[in-house]
């Protein structure tokens, strides 16, 4: 019994059932809640500071104040021993670490109030912002960047002439560019737009090569042994048979666009989502931080989970055993 348990487990490429897939995804979810939940709310587990209930007789101790636990208990024995009033208090994490239900209220409150700041910005506005920044920056990219990497997999002469130059370039941090980008296009979006374009062009004429090079040999000889050349043996043989690749590859694409949106919304004036952030960190609302950050990752896979559902009906002939 326990091998066959243990064969489902470490089965290779086994097909799932839908009811399997629902399960264990929901499960990758809630493992990670879990031990969140486990640190917040379990006294014993980590739990490095005291939140203060009443100060006593220790003079710079106030009500709500988080302190390390090490100084509340000196301070305690000190008290007691100069018999004094001891303070009180209730074990709390670091104020950087919020309780799961306390991210819960922040991310319902943050659509819901309105900015403290004078200056900021709805929760939504930030994320709306911050999405056209990802958008045209990608869309940029891969104007550029597919075709370049669809050239670069069917002719070895034009790879050999853009790749050397492209793994060089890919290695270069793209917010090393910031400074340059701030001074030809000024300090509002298009720096911001050009990092992330800098940042997937290069990676994505890398991996588009690479996906169309796994293109069966074998379509490509009939394909000229029947006259086909040229722009028609790229439209009709090259791009047909590698969408399905080709798509996948913009759906990991679009995700590493999303990792370098906090760094460039940085340069220049800061904006969107990291100027929520920013301002919520600057006063310690991290708990509006957590919120932010997680609608970053609620609105990237759920973006993802779109374009693999509408990948099924573009592609209804690809199937995988280890698709999601």
């Amino acid at each position: 019994m326990k091998s066959m348990k243990s064969e489902s487990w470490f089965a290779v490429r086994k097909e799932l059932s839908p009811h399997t897939k629902l399960a264990l995804g929901v499960c990758s979810f809630l493992l990670p809640l879990l031990v969140w939940c486990v640190v917040s709310y379990v006294p014993f587990v980590w739990h490095s500071k005291v939140h203060i209930s009443n100060p006593g007789d220790v003079d710079y101790f106030q009500v709500g104040m988080l302190v390390d636990k090490a100084d509340f208990i000196s301070e305690s024995e000190n008290a007691k021993k100069l018999g004094k009033t001891a303070p009180e208090g209730s074990p709390a994490n670091p104020v950087y670490l919020p309780a799961p239900h306390e991210v819960g209220i922040a991310l319902y409150t943050a659509f819901t109030t309105a900015p403290q700041q004078r200056d900021g910005k709805w929760l939504h506005e930030s994320l709306w912002h911050s999405i056209q920044v990802i958008f045209w920056g990608f869309v940029i990219s891969s104007l550029v960047g597919v075709p370049l990497g669809i050239l670069c997999g069917t002719y070895s002469a034009i790879s050999r002439l853009n790749e050397p130059f492209t793994e060089f370039f890919r290695y270069l941090p793209a917010p090393a560019f910031g400074a340059l980008a701030v001074a030809v296009l000024g300090i509002y979006d298009g720096p911001k737009i050009a990092v992330i374009v800098i940042g997937t062009f290069f990676q994505q004429v890398l991996i588009v090569a690479n996906t169309t090079r796994k293109l069966d040999f074998a379509l490509l000889e009939a394909a000229m042994t029947l006259g086909t050349k040229g722009p028609k043996m790229l439209t009709r043989v090259v791009i047909p048979g590698i969408l399905p690749d080709l798509y996948r590859d913009q759906r990991i694409l679009l995700g590493w666009a999303w990792t370098y949106l906090i760094v460039a919304e940085l340069i220049g004036s800061s904006s969107g989502i990291t100027l929520f952030i920013t301002q919520q960190a600057r006063y310690e609302n991290f708990s509006n931080v957590y919120a932010a950050i997680m609608m970053i990752g609620i609105i990237g896979l759920g973006t993802d989970q779109v374009l693999a559902w509408l990948g099924k009906y573009f592609f209804p002939w690809e199937r995988s055993a280890n698709r999601i």
